[in-house]
């Protein structure tokens, strides 16, 4: 949970620095055919635990520096998957998740602050892109519902933003205006009960993986692919809390089945839904375990199966699991590991069951989160204590990571995400 100064905390300003011209693009391993085809930038945007930026302070922000100056886009090359610097948004409240519309026309940041001014609160941010190069404008800047914003999502409607604060231990929904500007929350949700104990059952022998237990931390929010409900997870109650989505009034609604318990202690952190809808994977921050879910999409139910390590067999000591990613053929799955610094790999069965297949290093320090580029032919991962992303091909057979030997510098880099400018909106 925590930056490369020990703290997850930062500061605000707002500014843009140009983004640069198109960088010419070469085949490669791909055919010319396909390259030509691709005429438009593919554009990388990514989120950082930001720096104060001295010289304009609107207000007071709780939190210390992180390395990073806010939003730093690059330009990828198509062919070889190397990340050329575009820009950068300069942002110093550590816009630490981004999130895109389906669109393509509208960028989302989660800014990971505990306290703006007087008010114990996050803000969230909307941008509008650019489609000729891929800059970004500032549109507006709300309040995010509580502290430390860490997580937002776009509901599938396109009409609301979800947002999950961190430290303030609340979910907020907030409205996507018609010129994509985000609205004041038209529903906030705080959570409540037991917390789970500092240590847990799973967590692989000698751990002191103590993170999250000492009050209630939302996580991650998301809605469901048919968006009649929205998932949130909170780590330190151990719990994923399932609500009944109103599109209409961009209210929550307890669902049947509210809460589903992990083991207490083991600290649910991210969550990825399977491309057939029916199958939920949930990663376990201090567990170190990945629970696969069966998910009754007409009641939003889920049922626990499996669960597995994250980590290789026989392996002691501490480790934080952070992202975990579905690959988009459902083949695959990947799971962070911080501090032993790998991403563990597996393979999907015909029942949605996983089996380990191997652990490849990130060649960086504390792995926050990682992404496929849009054709799945490369992984790119979020090094942030490395203040580095690193670049991976992807074996399409057998879903493996090959290293590319290509380090991009990032201060403390926490989300990549990205955007074809080939495709329309």
């Amino acid at each position: 949970m925590l930056n490369a100064n020990g703290s997850r905390r930062s500061f605000l300003k707002t500014s843009m620095v140009a983004v640069g011209a198109t960088a010419p693009l070469t085949a490669g391993s791909l055919s010319a055919a396909r390259v030509g085809a691709s005429a438009g930038p593919l554009m990388a945007y990514v989120g950082t635990f930001s720096s104060p930026l001295k010289d304009v302070l609107p207000t007071q922000v709780d939190l210390p520096p992180g390395n990073g100056r806010g939003i730093h886009l690059f330009q990828v090359n198509r062919a070889t998957g190397a990340l050329t610097p575009a820009g950068v948004h300069e942002l110093g409240t550590s816009p630490s998740c981004l999130a895109l519309n389906a669109q393509g026309t509208r960028l989302y940041s989660a800014n990971e602050t505990d306290r703006v001014g007087d008010d114990k609160q996050g803000t969230v941010s909307a941008f509008t892109i650019n489609r000729g190069d891929g800059g970004l404008e500032l549109l507006n800047t709300v309040k995010s519902g509580g502290a430390g914003p860490t997580y937002v999502s776009v509901h599938p409607s396109g009409k609301f933003l979800l947002v999950a604060n961190y430290f303030g231990g609340s979910v907020a929904v907030l409205p996507i205006l018609a010129d994509g500007r985000l609205g004041n929350a038209s529903d906030v949700k705080t959570d409540a009960g037991t917390l789970g104990p500092t240590r847990a059952p799973h967590a692989p022998a000698g751990s002191f993986a103590f993170s999250g237990h000492d009050r209630t931390h939302a996580h991650m929010i998301q809605a469901d692919p048919s968006g009649k409900f929205v998932l949130h997870v909170d780590l330190g109650l151990d719990v994923i809390y399932v609500w009944k989505f109103d599109a209409d009034q961009g209210k929550l609604t307890p669902g049947e089945t509210h809460t589903v318990a992990l083991p207490p202690g083991d600290g649910p952190r991210h969550f990825h839904f399977h491309p057939n809808g029916r199958w939920f994977y949930s990663i376990q921050e201090e567990g170190s375990t990945i629970v696969l879910f069966d998910y009754d999409a007409d009641q939003g139910r889920l049922t626990a199966r499996q669960t597995i390590s994250t980590l290789p067999a026989g392996f002691a000591g501490s480790n934080f699991c952070s992202e975990i990613l579905v690959s988009a053929d459902g083949r695959f799955v990947y799971a962070g590991n911080r501090l032993h610094d790998t991403v563990g790999i597996f393979a999907i069965g015909a029942d949605g069951t996983l089996t380990h297949l191997a652990d490849e290093p990130t060649r960086g320090n504390y792995p926050r989160s990682f992404n496929l580029d849009p054709t799945g032919e490369f992984f790119y991962c979020c090094n942030q204590r490395g203040d580095n992303v690193t670049v991976f091909r992807v074996d399409p057979k057998t879903g493996l990571l090959q290293f590319t030997g290509q380090y991009t510098p990032v201060g403390n880099p926490s989300i990549i995400v990205f955007l074809d400018l080939a495709k329309g909106e």
